[in-house]
């Protein structure tokens, strides 16, 4: 569709910008789907300027693919869901960044995640991804439990998997800790001999880059693997617990998002797992019903 037959009626763009990648989808004023990009992370907790490169660039690879030209960027109107943004000064940072859309409206991940999995409805969701975090709005109630970031936090996410996986090869490769399946497959996933190979490999690197090892976990810990076993359950039971928490304030609804929501359901607490719905719609598709609320109530 090309940028003449866009133009007479709003045309949005909705934002899922997390700890991994950026993904940007333009919708028409009915939400029909003209054209997504993905680029980088987009998390201003890892830097503003990594934040808004990754935006411009999944917004014009999405522009691209809805043969529209890179300048109808100014046509659109944006809804961000961005992680990270839960911190007010990296919000007001955000918020006052120079876009190159017609309007932005601006909130977290998890806000537009539960938007897009009930479609606008009250109700819960789990995101567990490169981090975890949970996140409910029923009526007036908003509750939001953890996304305290990588390494404060996260706990049960991806890159939480990875940093404990990574933590008892070095252990158990000095002598302090039991021998695991873990090691060789770690070793092997970075192409590491030694201890030292494996710090270089993974000191000071991102969340993103420990998630890279959460299947490897994952696939130790059902082939038997103890060292993985235990991870892998503290993660579950942490999730579960958070679940639980969601589910005390009543959503009608409850989903889980992100690369490991499905790996870990085997996992989790037998009827957290059985409370799981599947998504209605994916997180921009709730960036974008955002902007459009927001949009339509400031005009």
């Amino acid at each position: 569709m090309g940028a003449s037959q866009t133009a007479s009626k709003p045309t949005y763009i909705g934002i899922d910008g997390g700890g991994s990648k950026c993904r940007a989808s333009i919708y028409t004023e009915d939400l029909v789907l003209l054209g997504t990009g993905v680029a980088g992370r987009a998390n201003p907790l890892h830097g503003l300027e990594q934040a808004f490169q990754s935006i411009e660039e999944s917004v014009q690879l999405a522009l691209a693919d809805a043969n529209l030209k890179p300048e109808g960027a100014a046509e659109l109107i944006a809804g961000a869901g961005l992680a990270g943004v839960n911190v007010p000064s990296l919000f007001e940072k955000m918020a006052a960044w120079q876009h190159p859309f017609k309007a932005m409206y601006l909130t977290s991940d998890l806000h537009t995640a539960c938007i897009g999995a009930h479609e606008g409805e009250d109700g819960a969701v789990i995101i567990t991804g490169t981090g975890s975090c949970g996140y409910a709005h029923v009526g007036e109630e908003t509750l939001c439990l953890g996304g305290h970031g990588f390494a404060l936090g996260d706990k049960g996410s991806g890159a939480w998997l990875g940093l404990k996986a990574a933590e008892h090869v070095l252990l158990s490769l000095d002598g302090f800790a039991p021998e695991t399946q873990l090691t060789p497959v770690l070793m092997a996933q970075f192409g590491a001999s030694d201890t030292t190979a494996i710090v270089e490999k993974l000191a000071g690197k991102s969340s993103s880059v420990y998630a890279t090892l959460a299947r490897s976990v994952l696939e130790c810990a059902a082939a038997g693997d103890k060292v993985a076993l235990n991870i892998v359950t503290e993660g579950a039971e942490y999730i579960s617990q958070m679940a639980r928490a969601l589910l005390a304030v009543n959503p009608p609804r409850f989903s889980m998002i992100g690369g490991l929501a499905e790996p870990l359901q085997p996992w989790l607490d037998k009827d957290i797992a059985e409370a799981i719905a599947p998504t209605l719609a994916p997180p921009e598709v709730g960036a974008a019903l955002f902007a459009k609320h927001s949009h339509d109530d400031r005009h």
